[in-house]
């Protein structure tokens, strides 16, 4: 069986290379991820919201590492620097990675950052005077999931 550590590593080399298909190998079909935009996804909307930031994003830089690991659990941060495409704005965003592993797989998958720093950097004044506020958030994450659900039933 893969290591652990090795299964992430491989994740964020597949992110890098553009190759979505073994980011999505990577979860189990009961998986739940999370992160500050999209919420409770399973492992087959998480491989399917990955195959569409992929393919919309156009210019994106990855660095990552693996910050530890144990025999369920592995910890990691990335750091993604892409032109946010509904505003053109460049984005660098320096995610925290919780990952829960089980039969080789991910199981869990929960990605953390200020929300608040991205969106100043996404949408600019709107960002910065609208960006910490629940209702902003809350728009930008519906958003996020109705693009989503259109990319999937689109597919």
């Amino acid at each position: 069986m893969i290591e652990n550590s090795q299964l992430i590593t491989n994740f964020y080399k597949a992110f890098k290379a553009k190759d979505y298909k073994t980011m999505q190998e990577s979860y189990r079909s009961d998986a739940i991820f999370n992160d500050e935009v999209f919420t409770n996804l399973n492992g087959t909307e998480a491989g399917q919201m990955w195959e569409m930031l992929i393919k919309n994003g156009k210019d994106l830089e990855l660095k990552f590492e693996i910050l530890g690991s144990d025999d369920d659990y592995v910890n990691a941060r990335w750091i993604a620097k892409y032109t946010f495409s509904k505003t053109g704005r460049l984005v660098i965003n320096d995610i925290q990675a919780f990952f829960k592993i089980e039969d080789g797989k991910i199981s869990q998958h929960t990605d953390s950052f200020d929300f608040y720093k991205w969106a100043r950097q996404a949408f600019g004044l709107t960002g910065l005077l609208l960006g910490w506020t629940t209702f902003f958030k809350s728009k930008v994450q519906k958003t996020a999931m109705g693009s989503l659900e259109k990319f999937i039933k689109g597919k």
